[in-house]
């Protein structure tokens, strides 16, 4: 991916129209190799996201991991049936796992201010944490039911991951009490690459999707 940023392309082309809708069926069918194709011929849509976050205070790397794991929530929930185009779903829901992010970052890093630039919106108007932290509060039923959903997610991460990979989740997502860890920091940590951490996390992200949408 940081190849593709760097004007370098290395990633299949995106899907026509009449693919894309194929491909979305079949998915909807119960068809996983669908769904993996519609997840690789979107990975350029993550590129493109990514960038108007780039701002160098952030790993481009880390960047380019988390609007992935946008992309495969957005497929994975994707309903055709609603009158919205794949592309805007998902680019939303890559834009949501990134400003998740730097939400979460900010709670864990103090010492980064408000005003700090994160990118830019659609109307090219400069995104700042402040920005991001002054979004309405959830209501009483939001929190409930997202405590009901972490406490399920628990649940299934000792089910279904392996002890790797779910030591990886628990790190990069600061869950138990822990900070949260970028995977440079968690690959120092366990003696493996970055793109190591990354394949888990991903794979990780993945088997629990998966688990969650068949309950």
């Amino acid at each position: 991916m940081t190849g593709y940023i760097s004007n370098n392309s290395i990633f299949p082309e995106a899907l026509t129209s009449e693919e894309e809708k194929r491909y979305v069926k079949l998915m909807e069918k119960g068809n996983d190799k669908a769904r993996k194709i519609l997840i690789e011929h979107n990975l350029r849509l993550v590129a493109h996201v990514c960038k108007k976050y780039s701002n160098g205070k952030t790993d481009l790397d880390d960047l380019i991991s988390i609007g992935s794991i946008g992309l495969i929530k957005g497929i994975n929930t994707y309903n055709s049936k609603k009158s919205i185009k794949l592309s805007t779903y998902i680019s939303k829901c890559i834009d949501n796992e990134i400003l998740m992010h730097f939400r979460a970052s900010k709670k864990l890093n103090n010492e980064v201010s408000l005003e700090d630039p994160i990118g830019k919106d659609k109307d090219d108007n400069t995104i700042s944490l402040k920005d991001i932290l002054e979004i309405e509060e959830r209501s009483i039923d939001e929190e409930i039911d997202i405590k009901i959903k972490i406490k399920k997610m628990k649940k299934k991460m000792d089910e279904v991951l392996k002890e790797r990979e779910k030591k990886i989740l628990e790190m990069r997502y600061g869950l138990n009490g822990q900070k949260i860890k970028t995977q440079m920091q968690i690959a120092k940590q366990m003696g493996i690459s970055r793109s190591y951490v990354s394949r888990i996390e991903t794979k990780a992200i993945e088997k629990l999707a998966i688990q969650m949408r068949e309950d």
